[in-house]
Parts: C-alpha cells; sequence; structure tokens
C-alpha cells in the first residue's frame, strides 16, 4: 500500500497525463471541455455515460476520439427498430469441418470490446435494449446458457436526439440508472464554432494521439477509488441525494412539488465517484463542495423525473437539482 506521499505524488502525474489526454482530445473535438471533462470523468470512474444532443455536434467524433487518446479497442453500433440482439452480442454458428464433422462456433459481436458507442440507443427495441443491460451492468454476457466475459475495462457511450421521437423506445428507468452521467452536449459557442470550421473544412485534420493504454486507464480507475474524501463531502453527498426524494422528511418544498420519484442508492455511489474525478481533472487532491455541485445535475438528472403539473408548468429538471444542491452544499458546509 502506498504511502500519503506516494498517493499525493501519484494523483499529481495522474493530473498531468489528464490534461495531456484533453490537449489531444481538442485536436479533433474542439471546445465543448464540460462535455470532454464529463466524458472522462465516467471512464475514470468505469462508468458508462448518456450524451445527449442534436445531430451534427460531434458526439460520434467525440467517442471515436477518445477510443484513440485512451487506447482502448472501440466499437460502434447504430441502433435501429430493427436492430435484433444477436448483432449486438454475436450468435453461435454452425460449421462443417474437412472431415465432414460438424460443431457450433461462436462469433462475436460487437459489444465484445473495450468502448462501445451504442448510436441512438433509444431506436432499438426493448428487446434489444436489455441485452444491452447485462452488459453494462455484469460486463458479460450470456449465450447459449454460457458467461462470456467482455473487454477489460468496458464502457458504454450511448447518444440520444432529445427532439426527433419517432420510432424511438424510451429508455426504461433500470437502465438508465446504469448510466454513470448523462451529457447534455449544447450548441458551440459562436468563436468554437469558427474554430470548427476552419479546423475540419481543410485539406487535412489535425489527428489525435494515444495518451494512455487500456491497463493505464485501469490503473488510474484503482488510483481514483484511493482518493481520500473527506467526512464533510461523505455527508453532503448523503444529504444532496435524500434531499432529491420527494417523499423523504428532508426534501424541501420544491422538490415534493415538483419530482414524482428521486433517486437511488446509486446516484450516491455514482456521486462519491464523480466527485473524485472532478476534482482529479481539477488539479485538487482531494474532492470539495465546489465538485458535489459540479456533479450533481450530470448524475442525478436521468435518475429523476418532474411530475405531470410541474411539467405542465413548464418547470426544469436541471433547475431544481441546482436549487438543492447550492442550498445542501452551502448548509452542510456550514455546519
Amino acid at each position: 500500500m502506498a504511502t500519503d506521499a506516494e498517493l499525493v505524488t501519484q494523483i499529481e502525474a495522474m493530473g498531468g497525463k489528464l490534461a495531456e489526454a484533453r490537449a489531444s482530445i481538442a485536436k479533433r473535438f474542439i471546445g465543448q471541455d464540460t462535455v470532454v471533462d464529463l466524458t472522462l470523468a465516467s471512464l475514470l470512474c468505469g462508468g458508462h455515460a448518456l450524451l445527449i444532443g442534436l445531430p451534427g455536434l460531434g458526439k460520434t467524433r467525440l467517442v471515436d476520439t477518445l477510443s484513440t487518446v485512451m487506447g482502448l479497442h472501440g466499437n460502434r453500433i447504430q441502433f435501429t427498430p430493427d436492430l435484433m440482439p444477436a448483432d449486438i452480442l454475436g450468435s453461435e454458428v454452425l460449421e462443417t469441418a474437412a472431415d465432414g464433422t460438424r460443431d457450433f462456433r461462436f462469433i462475436e459481436g460487437p459489444v465484445f470490446c473495450q468502448l462501445l458507442m451504442a448510436d441512438e440507443i433509444n431506436r432499438a427495441s426493448p428487446r434489444t435494449q436489455s441485452a444491452l443491460l447485462q452488459a453494462m451492468q455484469e460486463k458479460e454476457v450470456t449465450i447459449a446458457g454460457e458467461h462470456r466475459p467482455l473487454g477489460v475495462p468496458f464502457h458504454v457511450l450511448a447518444t440520444q436526439n432529445p427532439i426527433e421521437q419517432e420510432g424511438t423506445y424510451p429508455l426504461p428507468e433500470a437502465q438508465l440508472d446504469r448510466f454513470l452521467v448523462q451529457i447534455d452536449v449544447p450548441y458551440p459557442d459562436r468563436d468554437t464554432e469558427r474554430d470548427i470550421l476552419i479546423a475540419t473544412t481543410g485539406v487535412a485534420e489535425e489527428e489525435a494521439t494515444a495518451v494512455f493504454t487500456a491497463d493505464e486507464l485501469l490503473a488510474a480507475q484503482t488510483l481514483l477509488r484511493r482518493m481520500p474524501v473527506g467526512d464533510a463531502i461523505v455527508e453532503m453527498i448523503l444529504d444532496l441525494v435524500r434531499a432529491c426524494r420527494p417523499d423523504d422528511d428532508s426534501a424541501p418544498e420544491v422538490v415534493k412539488s415538483n419530482v414524482s420519484w428521486g433517486p437511488g442508492p446509486r446516484a450516491a455511489q455514482a456521486l462519491m465517484l464523480t466527485v473524485r474525478a472532478e476534482a482529479l481533472l481539477r488539479g485538487r487532491l482531494v474532492p470539495s463542495a465546489e465538485d458535489v455541485r459540479a456533479m450533481a445535475a450530470p448524475v442525478l438528472t436521468h435518475r429523476m423525473a418532474l411530475s405531470f403539473a410541474a411539467r405542465a408548468r413548464g418547470e426544469n429538471l436541471a433547475a431544481v437539482i441546482d436549487q438543492v444542491a447550492a442550498s445542501v452544499t452551502q448548509v452542510t458546509a456550514a455546519a
């Protein structure tokens, strides 16, 4: 077990390596620093991420770039209503050998990789989505009664179009809960869009370079879990998650009047990991209240739902979470 001094040295070295990774990503995915940081945080935590944004905002480009920079074997699946579980997982085929004997051979599907891009995941049928659920939770799939492990590490970065809902199947709450964070991909600002135009419409484009290997990413995930978290931050996370449950005694009025159901314990686990990742990306040795506030919306938004009345009033779930997070972090910090 490393000493405190060695742990500090390792965390500082990892911060430098992450800065190098961000610079390499920026060669192909320009701007959108918050999106990049949240995606990196999900990988550092060993989790999956749901990217929500309109077409043409660079979601596919980001995942492809991450595959290169993080040294991961990546695959991409375009989800469609007619996609079948075997198209994702693979299937057994009957082969005839030269001597006439027959035997089954398993052909791996695209899920057997380290970084899977599930493009427009909500266009697949519930049957196909359920096939991915086991892979996301257990990092293995069961085919013909045999358990087959997936790549190590294994991450799913899924995309959704928030506007186009024709021919889609909304993800069930159980599957949404498997995503560590929800990442909203907004339009770039004017300066960023200008840089994108210049960088991507010439004869050649800059190429991202590998910064991590799969083994180094696994080591970073272990290092992140060894980062200390103060008791005040642990209490802050518990207060925040419990305050977002409308039936909890500690829930404020803004939650009770607007939220129909709140986050479970997996949300608290996700916050414990992501606040460490946020601190690591910011070059800090331990998480702070600022990190809890930064990660509140990405971790909680897809684990909660507005009531019908709140939707009719035009309430915004992210605004409700921000209000609760601000209140909880101030109260806990003061205590």
